[in-house]
């Protein structure tokens, strides 16, 4: 990139960040309830990425398991199939 486009690019940047400024010192008990919204929403993904690491964990331990089984049955052993992507 050159340096008049660093230049443009850095100068929209600014201007784009003091019009947003402006909006937000008119209302801030619309940015708080924004923040609020946002945290609830954070902890909602969370929530949810401890459940499906759970899932993921017991499905896992469950495999296993049933693997080691059916070596011990006499069954022949499959190593998993790679995904493909």
């Amino acid at each position: 990139m050159t340096k008049n486009s660093i230049l443009a690019l850095t100068l929209s940047c600014i201007f784009a960040a003091t019009l947003s400024l402006r909006g937000a010192q008119d209302s801030p008990s619309q940015v708080f309830e924004v923040v609020n919204a946002l945290k609830d929403q954070q902890a909602a993904i969370a929530d949810n990425q401890t459940k499906l690491d759970e899932k993921i964990a017991d499905l896992t331990e469950k495999i296993r398991s049933a693997r080691l089984y059916m070596i011990r049955a006499g069954g022949t052993h499959k190593p998993l199939p790679i995904p493909k992507k």
